[in-house]
Parts: C-alpha cells; structure tokens; sequence
C-alpha cells in the first residue's frame, strides 16, 4: 500500500507539477492535454476495456507516453441514458472500479497529476487520499452538498462541469434562450460559490459541458465562443472527444472513427482559448493543440503589431 493518505494533497509531487501547467499556460498560452481513462461496462467509447488494474495501468503508461498531462480516471459513465435511467451508479460500486486502479498509477508515475472524475463526495474524498490532486465534478459541486468542503479540505484542483439538471434529473430536451450566455452564468455562479466555500480561484477551473445536454447546434456555439469563457477568472476545460454531435455532424460516424472530427474541435476550441482539452487520443490532440495554440499567439501578434 502507498504512503498517500498520510499525505496532505499539496505536498504531492504531481500537485506543483499541476501548478505549474495551469502557470504555463496563463504565461505561454501553452495547452494542457488530459487523458481519459474510463473504468467503466459502458462507456460510450471505450466501455469495458480498463477494468483489471493491468490492462489500466497499461492504458496510463500510454497515455503519458503520448504526452499526457493530466490523466482522468473515472468509473461511472456519464454518457445520457446512464443519466437517464435515474440510477446513478451506487458510491460503493464506483470507488471499487476506480480506487485500486487510481492507486497503482499515481504509485508508479508519482509526478502524473490525477484527476477523479465523480460528482459524490465520498468517491472524490477516497481519491484524494489515493494519489489524486484533482476533482472532476460534472455536477459542478451541485450534485452532491458535500464535495465543496471535500476539495477545500484536501486543498485540491477542482473542475467544474455545466450540466441542465443534475446526474439524477437530467432533463429529456433542456431549452436554452441564449446557449452561451446561460452556460457561463451558470459556470461563473458555480465559481463564485466554491470560492466562498474556500477554495481559491488558482484551483478552479469550468467546463461548458460540450455534449451534456445540448443540441448539435448548441455544441457548435459553444466551440465557437469559447473566448467569452475564457476571458473569465478561471481556466477552461473542454472535452470534444468522439463526443455523439461530432458523429451526428458526419452522418452517424461511429466513435472510434471520430479522430478527425476530434481534432477540428479540440484546434477550434484551443484557438479560442481553452486552456485543457479532456481527449482519448493524447498524442494526435496534443499535435493539434499545439499547432491551434501558434496559431492564436500568431493571431495575437498580429493584432498587437
């Protein structure tokens, strides 16, 4: 067993190897890129594959060597009809899946921050004592009363996620007067309460939700304004990846062929500031997101000459 839980989250060695990503990225500009690692049945696109701790760790030594950043683990899909069965997975079940996996990576890559996708507080808790250095709240701390003084507590990263509703209430067809402008006060209402919780506005960082109960059309909006998210106080997180509208756009391609669709948005959204990009395929979006990251500095310059 690892020595973890006998340490405070911050005296990590990935936690200033975190820090110091988001610090590069407000000097530089330069994009962080997040790996998913699903230890999931059912995931919408690679459901069933990282469930024995071999086959995960396997799956993480992968990702850095493709120039992960980050990696994010979780064990419960948050694809729609999960959501809308109104069974949430049971906290027990989830922290089963995703607890010994967690453990084996963070011992064996001591300096990879982890993040833990989950929305209950018990599972982030767990995690956090497992090696983990950040929460993935799809909720954005809504779902669950207790997650705020979980983060705040352990003095972890949070991500805060939009979502219509909440994982056990997701609404059938949500309707939006104004996609953007509604998902960015929401975002920054979620901020703001988790800064009076305690946790600094360096630990913070909001995700629009691309594909969490949004239209085709929506989406696209989204991607296309993330500048009016990023000129907000904290980072932001978008996940694009093999996402259903990317296939919906391309005819019903299915997710395993959507790397092309993938790398469009993820260029589109680091172009319009993004700062994380939550992907399956690290190296190819790590390329894209480079290039898109020159491009936006070059556009800069030229505005600034």
């Amino acid at each position: 067993m690892s020595d973890f839980n006998e340490q405070r989250v911050s005296d990590r060695a990935s936690y200033p190897v975190l820090q110091s990503h988001f610090e590069r990225y407000a000097l530089y500009g330069t994009p962080i890129v997040m790996g998913v690692l699903n230890t999931t049945p059912d995931s919408f696109s690679d459901g069933g594959k990282y469930l024995q701790i071999d086959r995960a760790v396997a799956h993480a030594d992968s990702l850095v060597q493709q120039g992960a950043d980050i990696i994010d683990i979780g064990g419960e899909s948050t694809r729609p009809s999960t959501f809308n069965s109104g069974e949430p997975l049971d906290e027990e079940e989830e922290m089963r899946r995703v607890l010994p996996i967690l453990e084996a990576i963070a011992c064996k890559h001591p300096t990879l921050p982890i993040s833990i996708d989950t929305y209950k507080a018990q599972t982030a808790k767990r995690a956090l004592q497992s090696g983990a250095v950040m929460v993935n709240d799809v909720s954005a701390m809504r779902a669950d009363p207790r997650m705020a003084d979980e983060v705040r507590s352990a003095e972890a990263f949070v991500c805060l996620m939009h979502m219509p509703g909440l994982p056990s209430r997701l609404p059938q067809s949500p309707h939006y007067g104004d996609v953007v402008m509604e998902v960015y006060e929401h975002l920054v209402e979620r901020a703001g309460y988790a800064e009076q919780c305690g946790i600094p506005p360096s630990r913070i960082c909001i995700d629009p939700g691309i594909g969490f109960g949004k239209s085709v059309k929506e989406n696209l909006q989204i991607i296309n304004q993330i500048d009016r998210f990023a000129a907000s106080p904290w980072p932001v997180l978008v996940g694009p990846s093999r996402k259903s509208f990317l296939g919906a756009i391309l005819g019903g391609m299915p997710p395993q062929d959507r790397l092309e669709a993938t790398l469009a948005a993820v260029s589109i959204c680091v172009i319009n500031g993004a700062a994380v990009v939550r992907v399956h395929d690290v190296a190819a979006a790590r390329r894209a997101a480079l290039v898109a990251a020159a491009l936006r500095r070059a556009k800069s310059d030229d505005m600034q000459g």
